[in-house]
């Protein structure tokens, strides 16, 4: 397993971390994903940890809180071996400070994420989402006072837009708060729009990708192709509606591509779609997620060795899409592309 700096930070991270939204699975949508007990996710941490994978992410929101529990246990006798990221923001009950980023919430949510998993800190925390509603300064203010507690060591976001997370980078900066070091966001071959913005944000600011839906939301996975039906054992039959949008047209264009890689290099389709975000800028770490032992070994194929240059140009061929304004000038204008060198 090899190992990246997470953004800027010292945080040593695995190119391949484990998300647990499968752990302890219940409801419309994580419960559509698998409901692997403590048990099944122990020998999944155990398969990990042998691979060289130690980090972990999962959610406050995940299965209401279950995801973290069955994660806390387990890990349990073994937490100075892993690295935990969880998340908080969204939603998790009714009342008013069930939500956002409050110094209150923040505060809460902390703390009950830390009994839940078993533990006293955590690695990586994010916020799930950017709140509107709470001044940036009071957010990271309150995230300075939990790392300075050692109840949490990295912060980071997920799903911000840019101007939400710069927002937050030139406050931290100007009062001397913990500065974000990672930005969790959806990014596959079947959806690129991270490249617009967010990639040269994180180049340039260093905040690394944690890549969330590496395999377009269970699209990438060589099932799914041109003129056949979903497989009826596929999670999208329950769970489309949830996950980012996909031109199916588009998709299984690049399905044949993947489709011809696989049978000239002898890798899965899932294996190449994965490597192929590993060898992109700004990407720290590709999250895998596995219902079973099967899917988390055929995940852990997608490392320890590279695609090529003609592999990659044909993958980047069929997945590119067109630039919406003001992005399309920087690829299709010498005089913009002097002032903005671009980066992919």
């Amino acid at each position: 397993m090899d190992y990246r700096n997470l953004g800027a930070s010292g945080l040593r991270v695995p190119v391949l971390s484990f998300g647990a939204g499968t752990f302890g699975g219940s409801g419309p949508l994580f419960g559509a994903w698998g409901n692997t007990d403590a048990e099944e996710a122990r020998r999944l941490v155990d398969i990990c940890l042998e691979a060289g994978v130690n980090l972990f992410d999962t959610a406050d929101v995940y299965s209401g809180g279950a995801s973290e529990e069955v994660l806390g246990r387990a890990i349990r006798g073994r937490r100075d071996a892993v690295l935990i990221s969880t998340k908080t923001a969204l939603p998790t009950g009714e009342g008013p400070q069930d939500w956002g980023t409050s110094r209150a919430r923040l505060i809460r949510a902390t703390e009950a994420a830390l009994s839940r998993l078993g533990t006293d800190y955590i690695d990586l925390l994010q916020l799930h989402a950017f709140d509107a509603s709470t001044p940036v300064e009071e957010v990271l203010s309150t995230l300075d006072g939990l790392v300075s507690s050692g109840k949490i060591r990295y912060v980071g976001v997920s799903n911000f837009a840019g101007w939400e997370l710069m927002k937050s980078l030139a406050a931290a900066e100007r009062h001397g708060y913990p500065r974000y070091v990672a930005h969790q966001v959806y990014y596959s071959l079947a959806g690129r729009d991270y490249e617009w913005e967010l990639m040269p944000l994180g180049a340039d600011q260093g905040v690394g990708a944690l890549v969330w839906s590496p395999l377009a939301w269970g699209r990438l996975t060589g099932k799914i192709r041109r003129g056949q039906p979903l497989p009826a054992a596929s999670r999208l039959h329950e769970t489309a509606q949830y996950g980012p949008p996909v031109d199916n047209e588009k998709l299984f264009d690049i399905v044949e591509v993947l489709d011809a890689i696989a049978e000239e290099t002898g890798r899965t389709v899932p294996q190449i779609a994965i490597n192929w975000l590993l060898g992109r800028p700004t990407v720290s770490s590709v999250i895998i997620g596995a219902r079973n032992e099967e899917q988390l070994r055929q995940n852990l194929g997608a490392v320890g060795w590279s695609l090529s240059k003609d592999e990659i140009a044909r993958l980047d061929a069929v997945s590119a899409v067109t630039a919406p304004y003001p992005y399309f000038p920087y690829r299709r204008q010498e005089g913009f592309a002097r002032l903005n060198p671009p980066i992919v």
